[in-house]
């Protein structure tokens, strides 16, 4: 039984880069890492010799060696089963974004939430940047008035994660740059405009970058295959409209012949902002009358901090307390498969996608 500040006894599924990436911090916050399962031994004795815990091949295993939290840090097409399977087995779960690869699979998730003793989580871990928690309270505030639009960008000029592998594979991922990085752009826009109720979305996929045997690259994430599979859209650009009139622009590639950006610009009645994701970079757009009409623009500073860090504690001080979690719940998740779900949709028909 979880109780007081005792640590929190934590399982990892996948035990990829971004396995790695949750267990390093897991450790730094003084939580217990108990063991990881994946399906490939070279996976599973890498993060053992590395972590020195026991890895398993099935989640039950996992689970008979006793857990509080799981986190789901496999390919997407593979959320639903651990996630599922780690509800039912009674723990919290942290599901790494997305929620699923299919609309139909996050819902089975959703479903099995609501039904759970536990809670689950999902990795949107852009909320927690300092800049971006600013944002969010300045908006709250109504230091910005009534928020109109919000424009999205995450556009790489060449950051194709590998060719090939499961981020380029739609029956693995269930899409490409959209799922990958928009879907962080999408949460981040929403999150800011307190999540509406969405009545329209309207999108275009294309994939211009990624069978091209001319690919052009400074550095990549991954690595190519010796096969170059990429059956994935590599740019998308959508516009959603809420019940309530307001707007969501969204530019996301992961490749394109432009400088890269990945900043938020938010629009307000009384102000605005851009947030610069990167930099974890803040400006507050305002104008005055005050001596003479004039526009301010204030740059905003704050500390340099982990963001997935953050994120993590935060869901293990759920854990703890035995709390559902209040931010990056699974029905927000929820909200972003409907509307990346409906980009697709929508660039499929060729017109917009009432929802």
């Amino acid at each position: 039984m979880r109780r007081g500040d005792s640590p929190v006894r934590v399982g990892i599924v996948g035990l990829g880069n971004i396995g790695h990436h949750h267990a390093e911090r897991l450790t730094d916050l003084g939580e217990t890492l108990v063991g990881g399962v994946d399906v490939v031994e070279e996976a599973r004795e890498r993060f053992a010799d590395e972590y020195g815990v026991p890895t398993f091949e099935t989640f039950d295993e996992l689970d008979d060696a006793g857990v509080d939290a799981v986190i789901v840090t496999t390919p997407n097409a593979y959320h639903e089963q651990y996630a599922v399977a780690a509800l039912e087995a009674g723990a919290d779960v942290f599901c790494e974004k997305p929620l699923a690869d299919t609309l139909d699979s996050a819902e089975r998730i959703a479903d099995a939430a609501r039904d759970a003793d536990g809670f689950c989580m999902v990795g949107f871990n852009n909320r927690f940047l300092p800049a971006a928690e600013v944002l969010k309270e300045s908006i709250d505030d109504g230091q910005l008035g009534d928020v109109t639009h919000v424009e999205a960008n995450y556009v790489r000029r060449r950051g194709v994660p590998g060719r090939g592998g499961w981020f380029t594979t739609k029956d693995v991922s269930g899409g490409g740059a959209l799922v990958d990085i928009g879907v962080h752009a999408i949460d981040l826009a929403l999150h800011f405009l307190d999540f509406p109720e969405i009545v329209e979305v309207s999108g275009q996929t294309r994939s211009e970058f990624g069978t091209r045997e001319d690919y052009t690259y400074l550095s990549m994430w991954g690595d190519d295959a010796e096969e170059v599979a990429f059956d994935v859209d590599d740019h998308a650009t959508a516009f959603v409209r809420t019940a309530d009139g307001r707007t969501l622009s969204l530019e996301v590639a992961w490749a394109a012949n432009r400088p890269p950006n990945n900043d938020f610009v938010v629009e307000g009645t009384e102000g605005g902002a851009t947030f610069d994701r990167n930099d974890n970079a803040l400006t507050l757009h305002e104008v005055g009358d005050g001596g003479a009409d004039h526009f301010r623009d204030t740059s905003v500073e704050t500390r340099d901090e982990d963001a997935h860090a953050l994120e993590q504690e935060y869901f293990f001080d759920a854990v703890r307390e035995s709390e559902p979690v209040e931010r990056n719940t699974v029905e927000q998740a929820l909200s972003v498969q409907r509307v990346i779900d409906a980009i697709y949709r929508s660039a499929e028909a060729g017109h917009a996608i009432a929802l």
